[in-house]
């Protein structure tokens, strides 16, 4: 909300999560931007189904799962969290991509409140560690399809917990706006710990992975 000043009104204990028309706008802007990206990227080097499944199941879970964890969590300790578009981090993702390199920045989650640095550095976490667990869950499942047979299956679930554990980790990186320049400077023990998951994920994920 604005005030008559033009300032942001912060609803005094909103924790209910909620997306304004703006945001659900600028969400669907940015996974559609995404989506061409990845698949700019993958479609070289795989079969156009595979292309396709991998980059919209990424875009879901390593970009739109990511941005809902900083958005939840914010909400959850009364802060207004609202995602927005980066126009330039749009435009770079697509050039990015077709140098076959992943630039995945289209936007951020904005909060503004009454906000400690625990609870930033934790509004911070909640991204890459969302990164992380589907980078978790797809390996496991990819390992379980290649057990049984699918291994075409398999490469895909492997591929999408990869471009989660890239997430993670770029995510990670301690400049800003990335949230690894939140997390460093709350726990260099934490930011840490992550830094070393994420790069174990990469390795697990994407030992025979190549576009």
């Amino acid at each position: 909300m604005i005030d008559e000043y033009g300032s942001m009104i912060i609803p005094s204990g909103r924790r209910r999560v909620s997306f304004s028309p703006t945001e659900r706008r600028e969400i669907l802007i940015a996974m559609s931007v995404l989506s061409l990206a990845f698949f700019l990227i993958l479609y070289r080097g795989l079969p156009l189904g595979f292309a396709v499944a991998i980059a919209l199941v990424a875009t879901i879970t390593g970009f739109l799962a990511h941005e809902l964890g900083h958005k939840f969590v914010a909400q959850k300790y009364g802060a207004w969290a609202e995602f927005r578009t980066f126009k330039l981090g749009l435009v770079l993702a697509l050039l990015m991509a077709f140098t076959g390199f992943l630039f995945a920045a289209p936007g951020a989650v904005y909060i503004q409140g009454r906000i400690s640095k625990r609870q930033s550095a934790m509004i911070s976490i909640a991204g890459p560690g969302v990164n992380m667990v589907m980078a978790v869950g797809f390996l496991v499942l990819s390992l379980i399809a290649g057990a049984i047979g699918q291994s075409g299956i398999g490469f895909v679930l492997q591929t999408i917990a990869y471009l989660n554990a890239i997430l993670a980790v770029f995510n990670l990186i301690p400049f800003p706006p990335l949230d690894g320049s939140k997390i460093l400077p709350w726990r260099w023990d934490i930011w840490l710990g992550m830094i070393v998951v994420g790069g174990v994920l990469l390795l697990l994920s994407g030992g025979h992975i190549s576009f």
